[in-house]
């Protein structure tokens, strides 16, 4: 707490209905006393609310959904600022607040007096009168709490939370290596001869990243955007391949990174408490665990569906790594092309066959000219109005905030934005739920959502420019924004994308990404930095045939990745330990058509699996796909801008949320079962295998 006033500004944000984080006040001294507080404070009101016998809606949920609300109230920001500014200070403050959270939701969620009320709601005769929300409320929590093992007996249920409470930890620890190996690496180029075939904006970059540094010459780093530089654009293939092994062994015990921080034991204590867990709860293995509340429904079933889209991607991939192959021979490249050589002469047969590169594109992307776009697609298919406000608590100045209303002025939420790479920031792109919307006796909560990036910085003085690829990113976070913010749902358990099917959760970011490769919605958005002119029609058509540039390796990479996922965790045997790098080995002699060497250890960074959700749900994103692609044939059949279909999959998919199974949702819009065909045209897959 505040040592001269005791404000604690975390705990005042507990009380306050609908407030925002001041975050120029919290600091992270603040976040343990304030978690400490409520969690007692709640722990009590539980107690007088089972003691009361409440099994109906007004007395069971919604003191329930006011005492998560002010636990989210106080972590949300610790949590988040953890990932933005994960400074020493902030990492502590928040592994001293993990436990005690994980502890305070374990205890919740294996309490059999709640299970027993909401079973009681359950089978009321109150519960066929309540909404669409609440039903799905109940039945949601009821499963969740048998997920939990509240059905156990007391030594097993014990178990299971003592597991439960080391995965917490685990994750959180193998994330702090990958960040700290990614962080801790550099190194600096004295001679910009080295950097030949980088962008002119990406040598400034290097260049100012030394400069503050206090540095001559030029400052490589594992940063993306850095990384990506040089991978796709060095000519020296000596450096290309440093960078590679250093990005490649991060958090291992290969490469040039501290061997304190290899992720080696912690995955294999992952497996083995995830099998234990599934095992405890009378399921095979982990991925059949993990399936139980998704689309799919069983491991089978999932492994069928990426084998069979391998089997149909592979004749494509193979051709394609040929001609690379070819290509680089006659461009003075290696016989045999290694990892560190794949993206860099993909990027210069990218360039001759289509007259295309990232350096000429993103002079047509300034990120306010996309952004703009962003929002009069928003306009044209949802009816939604987006302005940028000032004066709202932000976590950095790079940080902008934006409301969104109705055509008729009625507000829906907020939404901030965190474009650029920086220094403490975790890497990649992600969107943070900063309020769900939420309706008491009070009034209605409107949602609030943060977009957070890693895209280049600006140089000083200049416009920030975007990639392509930062543009599909940009799309693909607003989508899970979109679905967050854009919900009708009035309980928060199942408003946003609070209960929807994992592997259907990245449909509405998916399909967003579909709109930057549309001929009529790309000359709207696109605007060149120095000339105000749009995406000419020659470059128009080079970004539509760039988008199945090299569809069937790509496709199989993230087939490797997703088999991979689900043969570790589904095939585990405690017996035999991990058998991680085994198991990756024998997917790639399976799909893949190019192997890394032998010192590379991708599972190490593999923080989807192993730090966040994507445990045996890493087919999530293939899956889904398939479902965005079918979504967007929707609006090719009808006008790829018809406001009319996009009402209606606004009225469906993104504003139902978890109230109704997700198939169900989509059968909703589309009339119909998902189809294959539209993912395999996109990607020039049909006629493959």
């Amino acid at each position: 707490m505040d040592d001269t006033t005791g404000f604690n500004p975390l705990l005042d944000l507990a009380e306050r209905e609908g407030a925002l984080p001041d975050y120029a006040a919290i600091r992270p001294e603040h976040a343990e006393p304030a978690l400490d507080t409520v969690l007692t404070e709640n722990r009590a009101r539980i107690q007088s609310l089972i003691a009361s016998g409440a099994s109906n809606w007004h007395d069971l949920a919604e003191p329930l959904e006011l005492l998560d609300e002010r636990v989210h109230r106080v972590f949300g920001p610790v949590s988040h600022l953890f990932a933005v500014c994960s400074t020493a200070e902030w990492r502590a403050a928040y592994n001293a607040c993990l436990p005690k959270l994980t502890a305070y939701s374990l205890e919740l969620a294996q309490s059999r007096p709640l299970y027993e009320a909401w079973q009681r709601l359950r089978d009321s005769d109150a519960f066929d009168a309540l909404d669409e929300a609440r039903r799905a409320t109940v039945e949601h929590n009821l499963r969740d709490y048998r997920l939990a093992g509240v059905a156990l007996e007391d030594g097993p249920r014990d178990r299971f939370r003592t597991l439960s409470m080391q995965l917490s930890e685990l994750g959180t620890r193998f994330e702090e290596n990958v960040l700290d190996t990614t962080q801790a690496w550099h190194m600096t180029v004295p001679d910009r001869t080295r950097l030949a075939g980088m962008s002119e904006d990406a040598i400034e970059a290097a260049a100012e990243r030394a400069r503050t540094n206090g540095e001559d010459g030029f400052r490589l780093t594992l940063d993306f955007p850095s990384f990506d530089a040089v991978i796709r654009h060095a000519d020296d293939r000596s450096l290309r391949e440093t960078v590679y092994r250093a990005w490649s062994t991060r958090a291992s015990d290969a490469g040039p990174h501290d061997p304190a921080r290899d992720n080696t034991p912690i995955m294999a204590d992952i497996l083995a408490a995830r099998h234990e867990q599934a095992q405890l709860l009378g399921f095979s293995d982990y991925a059949a665990l993990s399936l139980a509340p998704k689309m799919a429904d069983s491991p089978d079933t999932v492994e069928r569906f990426l084998l069979d889209l391998a089997a149909r991607a592979r004749p494509r991939a193979e051709a394609e790594l040929a001609e690379l192959t070819a290509f680089a021979r006659t461009h003075g490249g290696p016989e045999t092309l290694a990892p560190w050589d794949t993206a860099y002469y993909g990027e210069k047969l990218r360039e001759q066959r289509l007259g295309l590169s990232d350096a000429q594109l993103k002079r047509y992307f300034p990120l306010d000219a996309v952004i703009d776009g962003l929002f009069e697609l928003m306009r044209t298919l949802y009816g939604v109005h987006a302005e940028a406000v000032s004066g709202l608590p932000a976590w950095h100045e790079d940080v902008t905030a934006y409301r969104l209303s109705e055509e008729d002025g009625t507000e829906i939420g907020l939404f901030f934005l965190d474009p650029y790479a920086r220094q403490h920031k975790r890497g990649g792109a992600w969107m943070n739920d900063g309020r769900s919307r939420r309706r008491n006796a009070e009034g209605l909560q409107t949602p609030v959502a943060y977009l957070v990036g890693n895209f280049t910085p600006p140089l000083s003085g200049r416009q920030p420019l975007l990639t392509h690829s930062e543009v599909l990113t940009l799309f693909h976070e607003a989508g899970h924004g979109l679905h967050h913010l854009l919900t009708r749902v009035d309980v928060a358990a199942v408003s946003g994308i609070n209960n929807v099917a994992w592997d259907a959760v990245e449909l509405p970011s998916q399909f967003m990404e579909n709109f930057c490769f549309d001929r009529a919605f790309v000359k709207r958005m696109s605007r060149h930095v120095d000339t105000g002119e749009p995406l000419p029609d020659a470059l128009l058509d080079k970004l539509q045939a760039d988008r199945r540039f090299g569809a069937g390796m790509a496709t199989l990479r993230q087939i490797e990745f997703a088999l991979f996922d689900l043969r570790l965790h589904r095939d585990f045997d405690p017996a035999a330990g991990a058998r991680v790098q085994e198991t990756l080995n024998a997917v790639r002699d399976a799909v893949a058509v190019i192997h890394p060497p032998a010192y590379n250890r991708f599972p190490n960074s593999f923080s989807h699996i192993f730090s966040g959700g994507y445990a045996a749900g890493y087919y999530s994103y293939k899956w889904a796909e398939v479902l965005s692609a079918d979504v967007f044939a929707a609006f090719e059949e009808n006008g790829v801008l018809d406001g009319e279909t996009g009402r209606r999959f606004r009225d469906t998919v993104l504003a139902l949320g978890g109230t109704r199974d997700a198939g169900e949702l989509f059968r909703a819009f589309r009339g119909r079962d998902p189809s294959i065909d539209p993912l395999l045209r996109q990607d020039g897959l049909l006629d493959a295998a």
